[in-house]
């Protein structure tokens, strides 16, 4: 019993430990015929992140719209994913990603930039706490497709550290060198 209690308690934690923040991108009211009238449906589309580098999106459907909203968040806190991030604030490199006929391309920036991307990327960017990034939607303007697209492409995106642990180099060898490193010819 004991037991029990104590991993329950211990569940409890790990959930409000991380502050999630959500983000709702979308709802969509669905309607269906019945001999009486119309039944109304909604689905929303919802984006959850720490604004640390972890982001996730799920999209749930009810016969009410906050119902609707909470399943989506609770979706999208079961399919997060860490994106590494350059000092915490844009991505290491440029990255493209596509589903279905949504494709994105992500590039970073320049401290100062902001978040350049319409719509559903821009919430992606602000959920993974990304201050810095230029992106284009080119394609499809569903915003489902959009969103998974983004999430594709985030995905792909790798640190030179990890690189670096997987070619068994050190990160130096890995990152191009400035004209400040390279040593000067008298």
């Amino acid at each position: 019993m004991a037991e029990r209690d104590n991993r329950r308690g211990r569940r409890e934690e790990r959930e409000e430990t991380p502050e999630f923040a959500d983000r709702l991108v979308a709802i969509n009211r669905v309607s269906k015929t019945v001999k009486g009238g119309k039944r109304f449906g909604f689905a929303a589309l919802v984006v959850v992140g720490d604004q640390r580098g972890r982001v996730g999106f799920g999209k749930g459907k009810a016969k009410e719209v906050p119902e609707a909203i909470r399943k989506a968040t609770e979706q999208a806190k079961r399919s997060l994913i860490r994106v590494p991030l350059k000092d915490g604030r844009t991505l290491h490199h440029d990255v493209a990603g596509r589903h279905g006929a949504g494709k994105v391309v992500m590039r970073t920036a320049p401290a100062g930039t902001g978040i350049i991307a319409g719509g559903p990327m821009r919430a992606v960017f602000e959920m993974l706490g990304v201050q810095d990034v230029v992106a284009k939607s080119i394609g499809s303007q569903n915003p489902y497709n959009m969103i998974r697209a983004t999430l594709d492409g985030l995905k792909l995106e790798a640190s030179p550290r990890s690189v670096a642990a997987r070619r068994g180099k050190k990160v130096a060898d890995i990152l191009p060198k400035t004209d400040a490193e390279a040593p000067a010819e008298a």
